[in-house]
């Protein structure tokens, strides 16, 4: 497990830097915590670092956000907060061939019908700031996190 504190935005903002230079051709990255506690923040951070331009909304509503990257690849950025059952994800179209990178908040609530994990990001907000862990979940997320710290 890696363990980072985010003191601001800023940090925020490098984490998703680094976890940008370092990403696996694909990748799944399940973002774990509270209401509030940076999810969406850390997922536009690291989108933004991929060279996703423009609005990156939070898919609170949609329920997914999808993003072409500057490497060709493309993003999707789900929130599964409102979904009822896991059953509902396949009305949302999601086929796992099109996407390189899955950012899923609130992911249990999908569980069963989304692709293996790689990464979980939990974090929590720790006085002014943030708590972000990282735990590796397979081959490619310890190659990642592995990654990270040699950069670090």
């Amino acid at each position: 497990m890696t363990s980072c504190y985010l003191p601001d935005a800023d940090a925020t903002d490098a984490l998703g830097a680094a976890l940008a230079r370092t990403r696996p051709a694909f990748a799944v990255v399940h973002l774990q915590g509270d209401l509030g506690a940076g999810k969406s923040t850390l997922a536009r951070a690291l989108l933004r670092a991929l060279g996703v331009e423009g609005a990156i909304r939070s898919p609170t509503y949609t329920l997914v956000e999808r993003y072409r990257l500057a490497d060709g690849g493309e993003a999707w950025h789900l929130d599964l907060y409102r979904i009822g059952d896991a059953a509902e994800l396949e009305f949302l179209g999601l086929d796992g061939d099109e996407a390189t990178l899955w950012l899923v908040e609130w992911p249990e609530r999908g569980r069963g019908a989304l692709p293996p994990t790689d990464v979980t990001v939990h974090l929590r907000i720790e006085g002014e700031g943030r708590q972000a862990d990282l735990e590796a979940h397979s081959d490619r997320g310890r190659a990642w996190l592995e990654a990270m710290a040699a950069i670090a």
